[in-house]
């Protein structure tokens, strides 16, 4: 029941009002003292990747990279399980690579992005300038990202190497007869490379539009080299697939180290 005593109501000890002023005056409702009562967005530190905004942690963030790491890891497992074993998901593979597979110029020319000689110097191209960006800055251990780059990178043949050896899954019938192809060492160069020299460089440029472009630019290329090579017939699509699985447990990897020494 409510109250039915005469009169106005009156305050009562522990109860606050939303519409009243804050201390001392302020004039800010919902507030005890004189600050505003929200952080304007511009003032906002950026987080490690630039943009404006919160640092991690997120709400969602931390439950979406398990998600995401998790699922790379189980349809890797899978598909080196098929492999091995000449599974029927193989089956599926020829049929969809006999679909694609049609050698000309523009897919050879996209699959060449993935080679060493193309991809690796882009890298390098990157981590000298971002090195050299963050030591005028006076950033504190302004080497580390650059090393973690290049460690990253030399990641990728001491892990594709011993997987080509151990699976030694067989080319399609465009390329010469023998074993070594799974999974897509072109593709997972292509990924690391690009990928570690966008995260490198995302920090340094200045408008949102440019980040995203850039953010786009990488995602091309790594999908045109992943087209070329299943167009030219250099690769089974799972190579591919694997590969993708692959570098995305190591981009998370160096996209998480990069942001909690940004945070650091």
């Amino acid at each position: 029941m409510g109250d039915i005593r005469p009169g106005p109501p009156q305050l009562r000890p522990g109860r606050a009002l939303a519409h009243t002023t804050g201390a001392s005056g302020s004039g800010s409702p919902h507030r005890s003292d004189s600050r505003p009562p929200q952080t304007p967005r511009g003032g906002r530190p950026s987080d490690p990747i630039g943009r404006p905004g919160t640092t991690p942690p997120v709400p969602g963030r931390p439950a979406f990279l398990i998600f995401l790491l998790g699922s790379a890891v189980l349809l890797f497992a899978l598909i080196t399980w098929q492999v091995v074993e000449d599974g029927p998901l193989l089956r599926v593979d020829e049929r969809v690579s006999r679909a694609l597979v049609h050698p000309d110029l523009a897919s050879a020319g996209l699959a060449d992005l993935g080679n060493v000689e193309i991809a690796v110097p882009v890298l390098v191209a990157a981590l000298l300038w971002s090195a050299r960006r963050a030591r005028r800055m006076g950033t504190d251990r302004w080497w580390l990202p650059p090393t973690a780059a290049a460690v990253l990178m030399a990641l990728v043949p001491a892990l594709v190497v011993p997987l080509k050896e151990l699976t030694a899954r067989s080319g399609t019938p465009v390329v010469p007869p023998g074993t070594g192809y799974y999974p897509s060492g072109h593709t997972a160069t292509a990924a690391i490379a690009y990928g570690a020299a966008t995260l490198l460089v995302l920090p340094w440029l200045r408008t949102t539009r440019a980040r995203r472009a850039l953010v786009i630019l990488y995602g091309l290329l790594v999908l045109g080299v992943s087209f070329g090579l299943v167009r030219r017939g250099w690769h089974w699509p799972l190579d591919v697939v694997a590969s993708w699985c692959l570098c995305t447990v190591l981009m998370l990897g160096f996209w998480l180290f990069l942001a909690r020494l940004g945070r650091r």
